[in-house]
């Protein structure tokens, strides 16, 4: 278990406590990456109506055991950023799980956009995470991943959770985000624009994008000037709403 550097999830009033935070309803079906011994994943079936959970490690079979033949759980081995998750069925409604802190980041950025079925995330992730992911613009925290999940989500944090919960005790801070859909989020041309403004944050907005396509600095500039922005405006300037809009003007679909 140490192996993989996962941290389990030892108290049983925070277990019932987040499956609380989910306001999971009966006919919901959950997607539960990082299922550990299977603590979480009984309380979710009892409160849903299907259980998706993704483990990865095997050494894990026998305390996972109990659960695997329950109909209202499906046990999938392997890794969750490598899964089909658009061949999950029955379709996933909600995310409820104690992350690996590891791919937290990115495997909500995977889910938001390859399961638009999904519309609620309750996730434990490390504090710092749950900070940058629901930073605003103008913060020292926000950067890509802020803006590209605040264009599909409103994101919120739940609770702040004392490392002596899991066992091992972690080394660093968690808490469980919670985040809502309230639209697709972006599309790639977005997704693209976000990362390269936000790849050089010491230079100005359309010099980071000059970097990653040669000849944009000055269409860069035009756009930001139509949308009543500076020219010089630095990546962290931008609302996520207004990435769009320049990714959109500079394609010409506005």
């Amino acid at each position: 278990m140490v192996r993989l550097g996962q941290n389990f999830l030892a108290d049983p009033n925070l277990l019932d406590a987040i499956v609380r935070d989910a306001e999971l309803r009966p006919d919901d079906v959950v997607l539960e990456v990082g299922a550990g011994e299977g603590v979480l994943t009984g309380r979710l079936a009892e409160a849903a109506a299907h259980v998706q959970a993704i483990e990865i490690d095997r050494a894990l079979e026998p305390a996972l055991a109990p659960l695997g033949g329950r109909p209202d759980v499906t046990l999938i081995w392997g890794d969750a950023m490598k899964a089909d998750l658009a061949g999950l069925d029955p379709r996933p409604t909600a995310l409820v799980a104690n992350l690996p802190y590891a791919i937290a980041t990115p495997l909500i950025l995977r889910t938001i956009g390859e399961l638009p079925s999904l519309r609620r995330w309750t996730a434990m992730v490390q504090r710092e995470i749950a900070d940058r992911l629901r930073a605003g613009p103008g913060s020292r925290t926000y950067g890509a991943p802020s803006a590209l999940v605040q264009l599909a989500c409103e994101v919120r944090l739940l609770r702040a959770v004392d490392p002596a919960v899991f066992r091992p005790r972690p080394r660093v801070d968690s808490a469980i985000l919670r985040l809502e859909r309230k639209g697709a989020g972006a599309d790639p041309s977005v997704r693209d624009l976000v990362r390269a403004a936000f790849a050089h944050r010491r230079k100005a907005l359309a010099r980071s994008l000059e970097l990653a396509a040669p000849g944009s600095l000055e269409p860069a500039r035009a756009a930001l000037a139509e949308l009543g922005l500076p020219a010089d405006a630095r990546a962290e300037a931008l609302a996520p709403e207004e990435f769009a809009a320049l990714a959109a003007k500079l394609s010409g679909d506005e």
